[in-house]
Order: C-alpha cells, then sequence, then structure tokens
C-alpha cells in the first residue's frame, strides 16, 4: 500500500526527530511508526531510507540552517524545527523532485501540526531566505529578527530549553 508523499514526510520527519532526541533501534522506531500511523513496514522503511540519504549531508544541512538563521549553531535552534528545516532543505537543494512552493507549503504544514505557534513563520522565513541566496536575490531578513524570533519561540514555548 502506497502511502501520500504528505505521510511519507511525516514519516521521514519523524524518523529524522527520532535518532536527533531518542536515538530508537530502527525495529523499534517502524514497528512504532507503523502503529501510530496506520501505515505498511514498507512505507515506514521508504521513510527511512530517505532519512539514511538526508543523514548522509546533517552537517551540511546544519551549516545552512545555522547561516541562513545567522547563527554561530544550529543546535540553537529547537530540534523539532531543525529536523523540519532539514527535510525542507534537503527536498529543496539536494533531492530536487519537490517543487519549491511545495517544499514550503510540506515544511509549514509540519511547522503547524507538531511545532510552536512561531515555528512555522520560522522555518519559512530559513527556507525563504536559504532559496533568495541561493538565486542571488537580495535577503530581506535582518540578523536580529531571527534571534527575536528564536527568543519569542522559547519564550512562548514553556518546554523549551535556550541552548
Amino acid at each position: 500500500m502506497a502511502v501520500s508523499q504528505e505521510k511519507l514526510r511525516e514519516l521521514i520527519f519523524q524518523i529524522l526527530m527520532s535518532y536527533d532526541v531518542a536515538r530508537s533501534s530502527e525495529n523499534e522506531l517502524v514497528d512504532r511508526l507503523v502503529k501510530e500511523h496506520g501505515v505498511s513496514k514498507e512505507a515506514v522503511i521508504e521513510a527511512h531510507e530517505e532519512v539514511k540519504r538526508i543523514a548522509l549531508i546533517l552537517p551540511e544541512l546544519d551549516e545552512m540552517i545555522s547561516a541562513a538563521a545567522k547563527i554561530h549553531n544550529s543546535d540553537r535552534v529547537q530540534t523539532l524545527d531543525r529536523n523540519i528545516l532539514r527535510l525542507g532543505i534537503y527536498e529543496l537543494f539536494f533531492d530536487k523532485a519537490t517543487p519549491l512552493n511545495v517544499v514550503i507549503s510540506e515544511s509549514t504544514r509540519l511547522a503547524h501540526q507538531f511545532g510552536t505557534p512561531s515555528s512555522a513563520i520560522f522555518v519559512t522565513t530559513i527556507l525563504d531566505t536559504l532559496y533568495k541566496a541561493s538565486k542571488g536575490q537580495p535577503v530581506d531578513v535582518p540578523s536580529a529578527s531571527t534571534e527575536k524570533l528564536l527568543d519569542a519561540r522559547y519564550k512562548n514555548d514553556p518546554n523549551a530549553k535556550k541552548p
């Protein structure tokens, strides 16, 4: 049973999160996602294969996030947002099978679904900044605004830990 691209993207995101936070074994993770999402084991394995491709370039993805957010280290970005951005940046610049508007729309959807109220704004801003920079367009995001977004996110999310 094939899953929609939307569901596949959710699975990829949740696997990225799991490896970033919990470090579950692959078998445990596959079983849990099959049960939670009501998808086939093959769908979860397909998502996991995509995560393996993303994992190969994590340092590069994190450097892009840091550069766009104008911060020294991507660890300053909340884990959830960082993994949505990793997936979005991978799709936008490395996989290139998904059009820009779909990447931004889907990344925003994931941020709304799993994140804090300002997650979607932050994710959209970073993806837009990277896309404009890649096309040689002027980037109109002052560095202070990114810091304010980060600070606001920590203020609005009582569970967030500021590095």
